[in-house]
């Protein structure tokens, strides 16, 4: 079964990680893709897709990118079946009284700022063409504590409210608004992810997670296939956490660290860095 045939789907954050695997999983799917990312890496990402997909490189803090990039996928494709909503970064870890409004003002412009504008004119897009899907990427931090991430946690938690206040405002015009909550996630966040494809499996524990394992891009992906999709057609407002059950709660686990004995990166709770 193909899912996606022929939806046009726009991707934020496409040049890498769980963007990257979005864009290459809907593409499977039977897609058309308008891929965007500020780093470039967008057109590498398109052009090993095909013609079904195009890149744009888009600053979503910029209200002229964004509206360049929805743009776009009309012209191309015609109109805007899918948002994933992906575009952000973690911004720095430290107690809140250290914080900047600098940093905050950063943070914010793109996670929930940035976020709300897409959704803005996809919006406007999708409501010209009669509907569609909207999948946003949020934080396990914007659903339990995270220490030093009192900034990014602020703004993914009211992505979270973005998502169901939306989810309310266009559930009569059929545009489903859900999010997903991605929680220790092996990307590009993680340093010792860049020399290492695959996280360390064995001899190896991740404290706080009970499936007892870091999340891969494709997890991400998969979850967003299932709510981009009409698999999910009564699904609106939901947040999911892809997090191997972190915000369930306290897993019993003892919070100590043995991936450097099994020749892996040494990684402790405090320095696990969201999505």
């Amino acid at each position: 079964m193909v899912r996606l045939k022929d939806k046009v789907a726009v991707i934020t954050g496409a040049g890498s990680g769980m963007g990257k695997a979005m864009a290459q999983t809907f593409a499977r799917e039977g897609a058309r893709l308008v891929l965007a990312d500020i780093s470039g890496k967008q057109d590498e990402v398109a052009s090993a897709i095909g013609g079904s997909a195009v890149g744009v490189q888009c600053d979503v803090a910029k209200e002229e990118d964004v509206q360049h990039l929805i743009r776009t996928a009309e012209e191309k494709f015609g109109r805007v079946d899918i948002l994933c909503n992906n575009a952000g970064f973690g911004g720095g870890m430290a107690p809140l009284h250290e914080q900047s409004a600098a940093n905050w003002d950063r943070v914010h412009s793109v996670n929930l700022r940035g976020a709300w504008m897409v959704m803005k004119y996809a919006i406007i897009s999708m409501l010209k063409s009669g509907g569609g899907s909207i999948v946003n990427t949020t934080s396990a931090s914007g659903i339990v504590g995270w220490k030093g991430h009192s900034i990014y946690g602020a703004a993914k938690a009211g992505l979270n409210q973005l998502t169901r206040a939306g989810a309310l405002d266009y559930a009569k015009d059929n545009i489903r608004i859900n999010a997903i909550a991605p929680g220790t996630m092996w990307t590009g966040l993680v340093e010792a992810s860049k020399t290492m494809p695959e996280p360390p499996k064995d001899g190896f524990r991740l404290p706080g997670i009970p499936m007892d394992r870091w999340g891969l891009a494709q997890d991400i992906a998969n979850a967003a296939l299932f709510l981009a999709s009409d698999e999910a057609a009564y699904i609106t407002g939901a947040i999911l956490p892809v997090d191997g059950g972190y915000c369930i709660g306290f897993s019993g686990m003892a919070a100590e660290n043995t991936g450097a004995a099994a020749g892996g990166p040494e990684i402790v709770g405090d320095m696990r860095p969201p999505i």
